[in-house]
């Protein structure tokens, strides 16, 4: 998979970057309204960290916590891993893995790029897989190439 995270992944990308004073209530809205499971977190245009639905059951839920009066910066993993923009797609994969996560913001110096979550790189490898198998079948099955 020699696919990058920019431009073959992460392209014309609407970015939800909250502060952290932003309620847990209010993230969670916009989350439900994008249909996006996380978030990241910036301080003075500084990503300082990323709020998941992960986040939210184990920080807040979980410990009866008012999201309505929580703040992001109380219920944010900090310091998330990240992803740089020439990255591949593999080595996504492999940072997710080690690190049990299912998203990861791309950032560039301290410019925040985008995210990547598990599904976008399901989505590319599902379809360098039907690739490979299409092209297999022409070798194998002599379709598609020369005049037949």
């Amino acid at each position: 998979m020699r696919l990058r995270i920019v431009p073959d992944i992460v392209s014309n990308q609407e970015l939800t970057i909250l502060s952290p004073e932003t309620t847990v209530r209010e993230a969670t809205r916009i989350m439900a309204e994008r249909g996006i499971s996380a978030v990241m977190i910036s301080d003075k245009s500084t990503l300082i960290g990323i709020f998941t639905e992960r986040d939210l059951v184990r920080r807040v839920v979980a410990p009866g916590l008012d999201p309505s009066v929580t703040q992001l910066r109380d219920a944010m993993s900090t310091r998330p891993y990240t992803l740089h923009p020439h990255d591949t797609a593999s080595e996504a994969l492999q940072r997710m893995r080690a690190n049990g996560v299912r998203h990861l913001p791309v950032v560039d110096g301290q410019n925040i790029v985008g995210m990547v979550s598990i599904r976008d790189l399901f989505a590319v490898v599902l379809d360098e897989t039907t690739d490979d198998l299409r092209q297999r079948d022409m070798l194998l099955f002599d379709t598609g190439y020369g005049t037949g």
